[in-house]
């Protein structure tokens, strides 16, 4: 990868590692950028100590402006770090599966039995925080699924539809977003979907989604 290649960083969600992310970043990498996956403590560390150490690791890039891509818990805490976004100069961001509005699927996995735990420190902290505000001139496009199939099923049945099994169409919109895009396509298989990557580029490249394509 040359230098002169935009930085992209990608940010995994709960429970898992940043390996998850790894097809979708050679997509990514193949449209031409420096795509780099992070992955940071998902579990034990709060929201804010992952946001800053993720601000941490882009002024570590020393890159002229750094890109993000968030999946589900990872889009917040890109949210929240680009909240005050110093020593690097924050592009573009695309959110897929990012329950920025609400989560009724976590409120209900919260109330369990151990659903508490199950959550982690930082999804219990964006429940009961206020919601951030990226710099201005951020721009942010959301990707939203509507294949039902996934755990939050389980947990909220009657979770709304249009939802990705996990989170609801309504629950990805972010005041600030620049584009939505709703794709056939659930929760988790975000991660392998070819038209997700497609979006993800596109917006990357030019500030708004392919909507004929979907």
């Amino acid at each position: 990868m040359g230098p002169g290649l935009d930085t992209v960083v990608l940010v995994h969600g709960l429970w898992v590692h940043g390996i998850v992310m790894e097809l979708l970043r050679r997509r990514v990498a193949r449209c031409g950028y420096r795509a780099l996956g992070y992955s940071y403590p998902s579990m034990r560390l709060t929201l804010a100590e992952n946001a800053e150490r993720l601000a941490r690791y882009c002024r570590e890039l020393a890159a002229p402006r750094v890109n993000f891509v968030g999946h589900s818990l990872g889009g917040l805490i890109v949210l929240r770090a680009l909240e005050r976004a110093t020593g690097f100069t924050p592009g573009r961001v695309v959110l897929t599966g990012t329950p920025f509005v609400e989560s009724l699927a976590a409120r209900r996995l919260a109330r369990l039995p151990g659903g508490r735990s199950a959550l982690g420190r930082g999804m219990l902290e964006w429940l009961d925080s206020a919601r951030p505000a990226p710099g201005a001139g951020c721009e942010i496009g959301v990707i939203a699924g509507k294949l039902p199939i996934g755990l939050g099923r389980l947990v909220a049945p009657d979770l709304p539809k249009p939802c990705d099994g996990v989170v609801s169409v309504a629950e990805t919109r972010v005041p600030a977003m620049r584009d939505h895009i709703v794709l056939n396509v659930s929760h988790a298989g975000m991660l392998i979907s070819r038209a997700v990557a497609r979006q993800v580029c596109a917006f990357l490249r030019d500030g708004a989604f392919e909507h004929r394509e979907s």
